[in-house]
């Protein structure tokens, strides 16, 4: 197999990159209004809902480029003089935490105080998946690979045997959300946004692990921009976890010690 693995279309050939970012992006957005339409009644109000998509586009837009050219800056430095370099590369984490940000920031203009992010989750992992095959089937040029290996595994790109470590994202995320499926199918009491919060978290935290064995830029204490950036977004999810438990509990422990509104000598 060659890298890069061109799909073939009636005589013309496609990049693998951004045919499976579409079918990522469409698979994905369909995927989220059905599960709307599921919940229809719990659903914040059609014109709400279209500018908080507007700011999670904006911000994830921000966010994944900024921290692409903070990730590579040795790179867009050389080639400085080059608008298609400062135009070209982004990056999923900032893309994540630049939405996140992003929907943040319209909910309070807008004055909405619930957790909107729980019903994204499952669309994510599905345009991410998608997603990392094009990247996969990129190989050098999409710089996702990871380090030379040894093991019996290891991908041949076209300068010897690396991590697919677009491979392991994508095992990972499946992995994943089978997970949060499962934990929810027991029915365990958990707040508004306790989903979405532990999806991010886990993937932050898997990013700042697998970003180890990837010959990327670490120029602060051995981590990387990504790392970074991952380690503040998992910190941030694993805090608002831990607030919401405790509210959580508070109310339950408050409702546990209302007297019972029945009559007195009643079982």
């Amino acid at each position: 197999m060659t890298f890069p693995h061109y799909f073939q279309l009636f005589g013309h050939r496609l990049h693998p990159h951004p045919v499976m970012e579409l079918i990522g992006y469409t698979g994905g957005f369909q995927l989220y209004l059905r599960t709307r339409r599921k919940h229809l009644a719990d659903s914040i109000p059609f014109e709400q809902n279209m500018w908080l998509i507007v700011g999670c586009i904006f911000g994830a837009l921000i966010g994944s480029k900024l921290l692409a050219w903070v990730e590579s800056a040795p790179d867009y430095w050389q080639h400085r003089h080059e608008l298609a370099a400062w135009v070209g590369g982004k990056t999923i984490v900032g893309g994540l935490l630049g939405g996140w940000g992003g929907v943040e920031i319209a909910k309070k203009f807008l004055g909405i105080t619930r957790s909107t992010g729980d019903r994204f989750v499952y669309p994510l992992i599905f345009g991410q998946c998608v997603g990392r095959v094009g990247c996969f089937l990129t190989g050098l040029d999409d710089h996702t690979h990871g380090n030379f290996t040894r093991l019996p595994w290891g991908v041949n790109f076209g300068d010897g045997a690396r991590h697919p470590t677009q491979l392991y994202e994508i095992v990972f995320l499946i992995l994943l959300g089978l997970a949060i499926y499962v934990l929810e199918r027991r029915s365990l009491p958990r707040p508004a946004g306790a989903r979405f919060r532990i999806y991010l978290m886990s993937y932050l935290l898997f990013r700042f692990c697998v970003e180890f064995i990837k010959p990327t830029f670490r120029p602060c204490l051995g981590l990387s921009a990504i790392q970074l950036a991952s380690l503040v977004g998992a910190t941030v999810c694993f805090m608002q976890l831990r607030f919401a438990h405790r509210i959580g509990c508070h109310t339950r422990s408050e409702m546990s010690i209302v007297p019972s509104s029945g009559t007195p000598g009643e079982g």
